[in-house]
């Protein structure tokens, strides 16, 4: 029997009940830790995107001309000073100093020389139909609303990466072409090609295939790509319906029902930091996706944030890989043979490019990734370590944000952080106009991008010097996009 007038004893005992009593504070403490490392602020529109602000002056039969202060070289790298820009219908038909470039007899004459012109930009990762919606009319609808605001934002050319519920990006990008509404250059994939979540799905009552229950089907679950041939099928059901591209997602957020804990509200992590990547096919499914794809004239992007899944994209030959938040082998800040299948020349004997988006990655997401790995990670933070590794090894990035929703017209924030991350300013220019433009699919991508003639009228303006501070790019003032005034702040 136990002494309880020994003070030693009684003190001992004390402590496994004050432990308990200390415990939900110690996890309340860590929460908030986690919590407070939060420190990015991610940009957002404040509402929908007024279109009635959009000016749409198109331009003469004798043309237009402008006079552009200071002219940024996407090819060189390098700031031209006292350029004319002479535009006839929807081209440049010349450029180059202002004493050596004539205006024609009765064109607009713009003044830009207090400003510094740009090639339009290209955002080569949106998502103009995010959320699902009643029918495809209203779809169509905000989806134009999203493009208009990127383009209000100077992004004359967008890449739709994949809209999980719908085709009608395939109508607006023909629609805007056909000049029946006002909206960016756009090259899209559809409905994406596979299931990825964030954690698993819920099952139906009854036996279906997959995708087909409970709810509405929606497109990107219902395609079975369970086989290599199932795999072609898939490609050409998506060029049957007018894509340009095909998006792939190679990983997958979750284990079964155990990690992350997404009844907290957790993220793509396990306790101890490590992030998930479970592949979500294999390399003779993403062989099959690619070679039908490229059979049929069309390019390939993947979403893979790392591991098995980011290795068969590479090895596969896709055209695009995305995000590639840590390397083939899970390794933050990439590892050696990661750059190695980055740097193996296609088939065409180019290098590929990357994209790492940022937009998506920062607030909510990042939010859920510290309390699922105790605060020890972020996509982000490991996005941030990654950049550095490529722009070290040499490897091109091209601009992709991953907006959706709030996040049109806002994403040009970016350009700060690849700066910020040791990119030169020059060369995060350039991955928003001539690198992005390399890799878009058929002849886009010599027509837009670079300020020479022949090319798409596109251009921006901002007031100060982007060299010298890269946040003008959130400050555009002046948009053209096929000779077309859209926007005019500095006249």
């Amino acid at each position: 029997m136990r002494d309880t007038e020994d003070p030693v004893f009684e003190s001992k005992s004390l402590v496994p009940k004050a432990l308990l009593l200390l415990a939900p504070l110690w996890i309340l403490g860590a929460a908030i830790a986690a919590q407070s490392q939060v420190v990015n602020v991610r940009p957002q529109a404040a509402g929908p995107f007024n279109a009635s602000k959009m000016e749409m002056q198109y331009p003469p039969p004798q043309g237009v001309a402008i006079r552009a202060g200071h002219l940024f070289d996407s090819l060189s790298g390098k700031m031209l000073a006292n350029q004319v820009i002479v535009i006839k219908d929807d081209r440049i038909a010349d450029v180059g100093p202002a004493d050596k470039v004539q205006i024609p007899q009765g064109a607009r004459v713009i003044d830009l020389s207090r400003a510094t012109v740009l090639p339009g930009l290209i955002d080569r990762h949106v998502h103009l139909f995010q959320d699902q919606q009643p029918n495809d009319a209203r779809a169509s609808y905000i989806g134009l609303n999203y493009a208009q605001a990127d383009m209000y934002a100077g992004f004359t050319t967008l890449q739709d990466q994949g809209s999980a519920f719908t085709y009608a990006p395939v109508e607006l990008r023909d629609a805007i072409n056909k000049g029946l509404v006002a909206g960016p250059r756009l090259q899209v994939a559809g409905p994406q090609i596979d299931p990825r979540g964030g954690s698993y799905y819920p099952a139906p009552s009854l036996p279906v295939p997959f995708g087909h229950g409970p709810g509405d089907p929606v497109w990107q679950l219902t395609s079975n790509v369970n086989s290599p041939w199932l795999a072609r099928a898939a490609v050409r059901e998506h060029s049957h319906y007018g894509v340009d591209w095909i998006k792939i997602y190679e990983t997958e957020d979750y284990e079964g029902g155990g990690y992350p804990n997404t009844l907290g509200g957790g993220g793509a992590f396990k306790p101890d930091g490590t992030m998930i990547n479970v592949p979500s096919l294999s390399l003779e499914e993403n062989q099959a996706i690619v070679d039908e794809a490229h059979r049929r004239g069309l390019k390939v992007s993947c979403h893979a944030y790392g591991g098995e899944g980011l290795r068969n994209c590479l090895a596969s030959g896709v055209d695009l890989p995305m995000h590639l938040t840590v390397g083939v082998n899970n390794t933050p800040g990439l590892d050696d043979e990661t750059i190695r299948l980055l740097k193996q020349p296609q088939a065409d004997g180019t290098i590929r490019s990357v994209n790492q988006t940022l937009w998506d990655l920062i607030g909510d997401l990042e939010a859920r990734d510290l309390k699922a790995s105790g605060g020890k990670a972020t996509r982000f933070q490991l996005t941030e370590q990654s950049f550095k590794r490529l722009i070290a090894s040499g490897v091109k990035e091209v601009f992709g944000s991953g907006a959706y929703t709030v996040g049109h017209g806002v994403q040009a924030f970016q350009f700060a952080y690849y700066v910020k991350w040791g990119m030169p300013p020059a060369q995060a220019l350039q991955t928003a106009t001539s690198t992005a433009a390399e890799t878009l699919n058929f002849d886009l991508g010599k027509q837009v991008g670079v300020v020479e003639k022949g090319r798409y009228a596109d251009l921006v303006a901002v007031s100060g010097d982007p060299l010298a501070d890269v946040s003008e790019m959130e400050r555009v003032k002046f948009v053209m996009k096929g000779g077309v005034v859209y926007r005019d702040d500095l006249k």
